[in-house]
């Protein structure tokens, strides 16, 4: 059985048999063509203008929207209220030296806005060396969390403000009873959920533990403790949220230095112009409280923190 192999006929010839007649394509010149190893041109993606004017378009709307309104009031009552370019002009009188001091009852509107801040930081850190250790406890331990649940029910709906008069009877002084305050509203959000954090870690997790023989100690540190973190920190951005609203209403009760105080001042004084900057800075320092809390969250955290 024979069996045949076609070949190509340019194949079949050999290279020193060519024909004269067959015209070899010679091969284009390096410079003709571009290199193998050159890298390949980098393309440049157009620039998003709709996602750049979706982001700033909305927000300069709110604020247009806001200035309008504002200035329709300011016309309405007849200049009770100021206008946006008075309070513009006052604000900047007011920040052109924001730390001056002429005595306890006549300081700048940064030592004020510190003063606030040193009161929510005191309270809010007792509150947390408390709360969310009691928290872990409770949401650990059944029975503690019979026991507590009825206290926690019944007095977490109270007003701050109604723990107030006794923080005046207890310390004697305004500025200790302003931090009670403080202390009383910020507990509750990181007691709740820190123990919700921990009665909804995985049973799995807690049989691993006992088959591991782990103390209790372990048990908290290597799998509460991370499990619980995200719960954590919501407690933590609700407090901060709570304590400086407080904070402003308890100063203005204490007196003494803070915006709380300064707002209640001017309002004696009757220059609304201060009050509505006392308002804006308010909100701008609580806008970047809870900014940061939730940067922090999200370091900590996998799921995106929303705010």
């Amino acid at each position: 059985m024979v069996s045949a192999v076609f070949h190509s006929p340019i194949e079949a010839i050999a290279p020193d048999a060519a024909p004269r007649d067959l015209k070899v394509v010679p091969k284009a010149a390096a410079n003709d063509a571009p290199s193998a190893a050159a890298p390949a041109p980098v393309r440049k993606l157009p620039f998003d203008w709709r996602g750049l004017w979706l982001r700033v378009l909305p927000p300069l709307a709110g604020l247009g929207l806001l200035v309008v309104l504002w200035e329709i009031v300011s016309v309405t009552t007849a200049g009770s209220i100021p206008t946006p370019r008075d309070t513009w002009a006052q604000a900047v009188d007011v920040f052109s030296n924001p730390f001056y001091s002429n005595g306890p009852n006549d300081q700048g509107v940064g030592w004020n806005v510190l003063s606030s801040l040193q009161r929510v930081a005191m309270g809010f850190g007792l509150a947390a060396l408390v709360g969310i250790p009691a928290g872990f406890a409770i949401g650990r331990f059944t029975f503690l969390s019979r026991m507590f649940n009825p206290l926690i029910a019944l007095l977490r709906p109270v007003s701050p403000l109604a723990w107030l008069p006794i923080g005046l009877l207890v310390f004697k002084g305004a500025n200790p009873a302003a931090i009670w305050t403080i202390f009383i509203c910020s507990i509750w959000p990181m007691i709740i959920n820190t123990a919700v954090g921990v009665q909804r870690v995985p049973q799995d997790y807690m049989n691993v533990a006992r088959v591991l023989n782990l103390s209790e100690w372990k048990i908290v540190t290597k799998i509460l403790f991370p499990a619980v973190l995200p719960y954590m920190l919501t407690g933590v951005r609700l407090a901060v949220g709570t304590a400086w609203l407080v904070i402003v209403a308890a100063e203005m009760l204490t007196g003494g230095v803070g915006i709380g105080f300064w707002v209640w001042d001017e309002w004696n004084n009757l220059n609304v112009k201060n009050i509505i900057i006392a308002i804006f800075v308010i909100g701008i320092v609580g806008l970047l409280l809870e900014y940061a809390l939730i940067k922090l969250a999200s370091a900590f955290t996998f799921e995106e923190v929303k705010s």
